[in-house]
């Protein structure tokens, strides 16, 4: 959480979210002091599927409607998977409004080859 910078406070882990008798949980939740906004994280074991960018629309629309005061800027939501498939994502987050962000994680650094590996192929690019 050190990398996304100052100003979050954190609100809880496995918030509960109900609509219509049934429950959702959001991973972590934050609430960014600066933007004045929630900040909702889903994290994803694999790779990152189209339901998965539904749910976090589904937790954003329920933050802005249900949970936002009046002077609260619209939530953000970030999806953290261990793959992710650009082109599915582009085409799941087409002409959408939601401040949505899907990235890639990893548990662990690379190793110092594999690092120079990774600097070459992004220079000969």
């Amino acid at each position: 959480m050190l990398e996304l910078g100052k100003g979050f406070a954190f609100i809880g882990k496995q918030q509960r979210i109900t609509l219509n008798n049934r429950h959702y949980k959001v991973d972590l939740v934050f609430y960014h002091t600066k933007l004045k906004c929630y900040v909702l994280i889903d994290l994803k074991i694999g790779e990152v599927e189209h339901e998965h960018i539904g749910q976090m629309k589904l937790y954003l629309g329920y933050y802005e409607k249900e949970v936002n005061d009046k002077n609260d800027n619209q939530p953000i939501g970030i999806i953290l998977s261990e793959e992710k498939d650009d082109i599915m994502v582009e085409y799941a987050m087409l002409n959408d409004k939601a401040k949505l962000i899907v990235s890639k994680y990893q548990l662990y650094l690379p190793d110092t080859e594999e690092l120079k590996k990774k600097v070459r192929e992004i220079i000969e690019r």
